[in-house]
């Protein structure tokens, strides 16, 4: 296989396949020079739509360049080939996805929920106070460290935001993402802030961390934009969360968006603020390399 003899030469061991990207399929390897475990997402150019290659493909290698945080899978190396195949040498997330944890250890307690929707909540602030929306927010797309931290991945949908001559944000209805995660006002198509429709797809997760299940059912999307309207969010009595927590939830899934909160106002909420802030260490952050042969 070409490619893997190619990998080989720029110092890296390729090993099984992860799964499929937005657009790329994502193998793990060893990196010899950093000594540890990586993941490389490899795409195609040749096999790609045009609208992925000028639009999609573009925005995800800014938001790669860009996005620098420790909740945040980290981005080492880049670099394409004169056949037109792009390889994006990427952090490990060594124990899977949040959806696989979920799936298999069930739901989180809300000391854990607090605690780890911190870390996501501030790689999103991160993001969106650098003028990207992520577009694409879901359990799949969070991936999980040795340690069991959140790692924000997969940034094929997002977007960086454009403004008019007068500052203010230029509004989008293109409908990316996951049916389950998403917000009314995209169902709907009705342009919007993206940010603001992150803050949605949050609150779906917070809400899948505590419950291991979504509120809303995405079989049917006239019912599920009608139940998501009227904001009928079931919360099991049996899980006995507290109010701030309820509220949280509630206001993340809140289909006004002028009443929707802002990732800002998330982290100023009395659920998280009463907890202790996590410390994150820059140190640990490595510069992404881009190159091309």
């Amino acid at each position: 296989m070409y490619f893997k003899d190619f990998l080989f030469f720029k110092g890296y061991s390729l090993g099984d396949t992860l799964g499929e990207g937005s657009y790329g399929k994502v193998k793990a390897a060893y990196s010899h020079h950093l000594q540890c475990k990586v993941a490389i997402k490899i795409i195609d150019k040749k096999k790609i739509s045009q609208n992925v290659l000028e639009k999609f493909l573009p925005r995800e290698m800014e938001a790669l360049m860009k996005l620098h945080h420790p909740a945040i899978i980290e981005t080492y190396e880049i670099f394409e080939t004169s056949s037109g195949k792009v390889y994006i040498v990427m952090e490990l997330g060594e124990k899977g996805s949040l959806l696989n944890y979920l799936s298999s250890q069930g739901a989180m307690e809300e000391s854990t929920a607090r605690c780890k929707f911190l870390q996501l909540a501030s790689a999103i602030q991160h993001c969106h106070d650098l003028d990207f929306a992520h577009r694409d927010l879901k359990c799949d797309n969070i991936l999980l460290d040795n340690s069991l931290n959140f790692k924000l991945s997969d940034f094929g949908f997002s977007k960086p935001l454009s403004r008019d001559g007068n500052g203010k944000t230029i509004l989008s209805s293109t409908f990316c993402g996951s049916l389950a995660y998403s917000a009314p006002e995209l169902l709907e198509h009705i342009p919007c802030d993206p940010r603001i429709s992150d803050m949605w797809s949050l609150g779906i997760i917070l809400y899948a961390m505590l419950f291991a299940s979504q509120p809303f059912d995405s079989s049917n999307v006239r019912e599920m934009l009608q139940v998501q309207k009227q904001q009928k969010i079931p919360f099991l009595k049996s899980k006995n969360l507290s109010a701030d927590c309820k509220n949280l939830i509630v206001q993340l899934l809140q289909p006004d968006v002028s009443q929707r909160l802002r990732i800002d106002e998330v982290l100023k909420h009395p659920w998280l603020y009463a907890s202790t802030h996590l410390q994150f260490s820059q140190k640990s952050i490595k510069k992404c390399h881009v190159g091309k042969i």
